[in-house]
């Protein structure tokens, strides 16, 4: 019989002590995190494939020390795949990406407990195809402020002419998500979405701020916009968190938001009753064919 610390082998990716426990009061093994990828994977991929990443490595698990990182400093499985990219300064980095359950299973390999996402993909860096806006509740407001939040924010941007999908983060928030054509630049999307937020601060000053100081934050959301910004990132759809109780970033539809009680409703060991019990949450999201369009622009006006 295999112990904990012999290697097995995931999609082609040799994972060295399997039984190594990374969420200990779940008792959630790296094995099973290799379950938890390899059982998303159809459903994470197409929105994480061939984007630049950045990852949240916890060797020792949840409750260890953990780290962020951007670039390649070695030591990774050939299955996480690299990419130079110029930086702010001109000089180029390496930076990660995946094509294939493969990749998922070499960043679990090397302690990786959420993959963060670029807002555009390898092959058109400069021209994100998302927009985000990341929710933020005051520690003192609970998740039905977010929730009506996020629909808030939803039906502005349909008067704008943009569809939005929800994603709970695994954490407090809830990220409104609206596919874009691959058109416009990452200036011109982050001020749109800088402008956006500053006007829901101006038209409802008691809900929203647009301002990422604590300070000015007592009892508000935070209309996070600096995740539409060239080089930033968020948490991708079906990314587990390095948080207590396992959560998993979890896309949902509108119809079912108003039934949810937190933005870490779901967990490793939840969420694969939901994958048999609920088809795609994002219908449409790959269909979509919209843009940041000047009308829209100016109807946020600037900040």
């Amino acid at each position: 019989m295999a112990g904990d610390n012999d290697a097995i082998e995931r999609a082609g990716v040799r994972l060295t002590h399997p039984g190594r426990v990374l969420f200990p009061a779940q008792g959630l093994s790296k094995a099973d995190l290799a379950d938890h990828y390899a059982a998303v994977a159809d459903r994470m991929l197409p929105h994480v494939e061939k984007r630049p990443l950045s990852l949240v490595r916890c060797p020792s698990g949840s409750g260890k020390a953990c780290f962020f990182q951007k670039h390649d400093t070695g030591g990774f499985p050939a299955a996480m795949r690299r990419v130079p990219i110029a930086e702010a300064s001109g000089a180029k980095a390496t930076y990660f990406h995946v094509a294939d359950l493969a990749g998922l299973i070499a960043g679990v390999q090397m302690g990786v407990l959420e993959f963060h996402i670029w807002g555009s993909r390898i092959d058109a860096v400069e021209k994100p195809d998302r927009l985000v806006f990341d929710l933020d509740p005051d520690v003192g407001l609970d998740f039905a402020h977010v929730r009506s939040a996020a629909f808030d924010v939803r039906d502005r941007l349909a008067a704008l002419g943009l569809e939005s999908f929800a994603l709970l983060t695994g954490g407090k928030g809830i990220h409104v998500v609206a596919p874009l054509v691959r058109r416009a630049a990452w200036p011109e999307v982050k001020t749109f979405a800088r402008n956006f937020a500053a006007l829901l601060e101006t038209q409802a000053g008691d809900r929203y701020v647009a301002n990422m100081a604590k300070a000015k934050r007592k009892g508000l959301i935070f209309v996070d916009y600096l995740r539409n910004e060239r080089g930033s990132t968020a948490i991708a759809p079906y990314s587990t968190r390095a948080r207590d109780g396992a959560p998993v970033a979890t896309p949902v539809g509108w119809d079912e938001l108003d039934a949810i009680e937190a933005a870490n409703a779901f967990t490793v060991k939840t969420l694969p009753t939901r994958l048999r019990q609920v088809g795609d949450p994002w219908p449409g999201y790959f269909d979509a064919r919209q843009s940041i369009t000047r009308t829209m622009a100016k109807s946020v006006g600037p900040a």
